[in-house]
């Protein structure tokens, strides 16, 4: 089993069929994707001399060149390892050296500022740097195809990093296996893909918006990367009016960005198909502005890195059926189990609990994650008795719906994103004169949280906030750092020490804040 059959198997049968444009402009067929992809693969074999197994980096803006490189990569036996490339230099070069990656593919000058991200943060070196502006990377496509290399359906396909509580990334290890059977959920809990479609990339190719590339190269959709590179509310209601029959992926904050711009300006909407949007919380009332200006074309999914994109899926039907007695409770639900995984919220002990109690959500099947590369004790404390514990809150209705209450790991998702408090706490104490801080997240109109950090000085002491900004810009991405800073006496604490995070999130409250 190797996913880079799929992208085999669709350029047999529809060799001519557009596969890959950059906004409006058609790049490559089905046929020629496959021939790039097979020759990328020759070329990181014999050229590079990289063996089935080793892991090849991505970190750059989503661009055409993505698509060939992933099934490039597979084609090869390879591993790909996509990282955010808003990440911190720092950041990307300790995914870089934990996944031991044999290759990193960049954007731009690799000697340039972008390109300090292709060595390790210590000095040492890092592995070979390839970027896509360069004549190397162009003769990569020019060289000689080989034949797809046999995986077997465990072998790791995809390496994954996602920050965890304790700050360091986790890397998860998705098999060939856990990718197919993702993308067949698709079909039976998201959307009915089909040939005539195009499934437009505004959310970044390295995450969630990426793995939907699979279902749609085995229908043979066109894939259109926008010129921008990325979001941009304008630009994707002309592409979408262009091809027509445009599916999407998105967080919440885009989701809502695109409704204002639909509701301000009157755009034409009819040319997308499918928003599936997921990724952080969707407030009642965005959802129900959200169908009435956008119409019944959303389609909501949880899931984590661990089990990607496959938690539950709420359909399109649901949020459609507005005549339904629980409506409204189910439109704010995350929906019902994926075909292929069992979803329960269970006690302390891992025990089932019934309907209407809050639990902890756990989750098994096909898409569940083999375990954290090189993490034996992180994939112990998260995957128990067959179980994937997401550390998420929820309840589950009579019917199968599940809500979620809480995050138990207190992450904060800000436009989609995951942040972890701890990591920029980590960062802020740095600073001489900062004593405690806790970080928590503040709701936000725009990007449905935001990073607040209440900081306790030393006695005698100041730390303004332009040098803790500062920190943050030397050691985290920028989309981490703190857009507010709340100085305090204290910080409120139980019997045994613990910081209570409830209490500081009561400030704004008891302010009136609702965000900015």
């Amino acid at each position: 089993m190797n996913l880079a059959h799929l992208l085999a198997r669709t350029a047999r049968v529809f060799p001519q069929r557009n596969a890959v444009t950059l906004a409006e402009r058609e790049l490559w067929s089905y046929g020629e994707l496959s021939r790039r992809a097979a020759a990328i693969a020759g070329s990181l074999r014999g050229v590079h001399g990289l063996q089935a197994g080793d892991r090849v980096a991505l970190c750059m803006a989503n661009c055409p060149q993505y698509l060939e490189l992933l099934y490039g990569v597979w084609h090869a036996g390879l591993v790909a390892v996509p990282i955010n490339h808003k990440l911190h230099p720092r950041e990307v070069a300790f995914i870089v050296d934990n996944s031991a990656a044999s290759l990193l593919v960049v954007a731009g000058d690799p000697g340039g500022p972008d390109g300090d991200r292709a060595f390790c943060a210590d000095g040492r070196g890092g592995p070979r740097v390839l970027s896509i502006d360069s004549r190397e990377y162009r003769q990569l496509a020019d060289g000689e195809t080989i034949d797809v290399v046999a995986r077997a359906p465990d072998d790791l396909a995809w390496l994954f990093y996602t920050s965890g509580t304790t700050g360091q990334p986790k890397g998860v290890m998705l098999s060939q296996r856990n990718l197919l059977a993702m993308t067949l959920c698709y079909f039976t809990d998201v959307d009915q893909a089909t040939a005539a479609d195009s499934i437009l990339y505004a959310a970044p190719m390295s995450h969630g918006a990426g793995m939907y590339n699979f279902a749609h190269v085995l229908v043979g959709a066109r894939h259109v990367v926008p010129g921008s590179g990325g979001f941009d509310v304008g630009e994707i209601a002309s592409l979408a009016q262009h091809f027509g029959q445009v599916s999407l992926f998105a967080a919440p904050t885009m989701l809502r960005r695109l409704v204002e711009h639909v509701a301000a300006r009157g755009a034409d909407c009819s040319g997308i198909k499918t928003i599936v949007y997921g990724g952080g919380p969707m407030y009642l009332e965005d959802i129900r502005r959200a169908l009435d200006v956008l119409g019944d074309r959303l389609v909501q999914i949880y899931g984590q890195g661990e089990s990607p994109m496959t938690i539950t899926a709420l359909a399109r039907r649901h949020l459609a059926d507005r005549t339904h007695p629980r409506y409204l409770e189910r439109i704010v639900s995350v929906g019902v189990a994926h075909s292929v995984v069992e979803v329960v919220v269970a006690d302390g002990d891992g025990q089932p609990l019934p309907a209407g109690v809050a639990g902890e959500v756990l989750v098994r099947g096909e898409t569940v994650m083999q375990g954290y590369w090189q993490n034996p004790e992180a994939t112990a404390a998260t995957l128990r008795d067959g179980w994937l514990h997401t550390g998420d809150v929820g309840v589950l209705d009579d019917d199968g719906f599940l809500t979620l209450k809480d995050r138990s790991k207190d992450v904060i998702i800000s436009g989609g994103s995951n942040i972890y408090p701890r990591e920029v706490e980590e960062v802020l104490l740095q600073h001489a004169a900062v004593d405690e801080v806790s970080v928590v997240g503040r709701p936000s109109a725009e990007w449905g949280e935001e990073v607040v950090a209440f900081v306790v000085c030393r006695p005698g002491l100041a730390a303004p906030e332009v040098d803790l900004d500062r920190l943050c810009r030397q050691s985290i991405a920028r989309f981490k750092r703190p857009k507010d800073y709340v100085f305090v006496a204290a910080l409120p604490k139980n019997n045994y020490g613990k910081v209570l995070k409830t209490e500081l999130r009561r400030h704004w409250a008891e302010q009136g804040e609702e965000g900015k």
